[in-house]
């Protein structure tokens, strides 16, 4: 402990997951630009409507594109969120079960998203 801060590395949290951090958050990066530049730069208006956006679905790479980008979404979220309740220094108990919870969550997350994708996609 120094000046009143403690120093010391947190226990539950390594390099990997912070590589993990960094490298969801530059995938999103990429992905947005992508989905900013189809969806709101290139469309008349700036605006996709209902048909468009299940028109659009209709091409093979968008649904990839978008389920990968809802996962790297989600990942970045929940690492985050992770990350700050970790400041609070939880129990290793309470860890087991934070990390349990923000991955049913994240699960949860995806899996819904990623049915919505397939129900977008099957109405084009």
């Amino acid at each position: 402990m120094r000046d009143g801060f403690n120093t010391s590395p947190r226990s539950g949290e390594g390099a990997g997951l912070w590589f993990l951090k960094i490298l969801s958050g530059l995938l999103i990066i990429l992905v947005l630009m992508i989905h900013l530049v189809v969806n709101h730069l290139i469309v008349e208006g700036g605006l996709l409507s209902y048909a468009d956006v299940v028109a659009y679905y209709q091409t093979w790479i968008v649904p990839i594109m978008e389920v990968f980008f809802l996962v790297f979404v989600v990942g970045h979220a929940m690492m985050g969120l992770r990350s700050v309740l970790m400041d609070l220094r939880p129990s290793n108990k309470m860890l087991k079960v934070i990390n349990w919870v923000l991955t049913l969550v994240g699960v949860t997350a995806i899996v819904y998203g990623t049915w919505l994708v397939i129900i977008i996609t099957q109405r084009g």
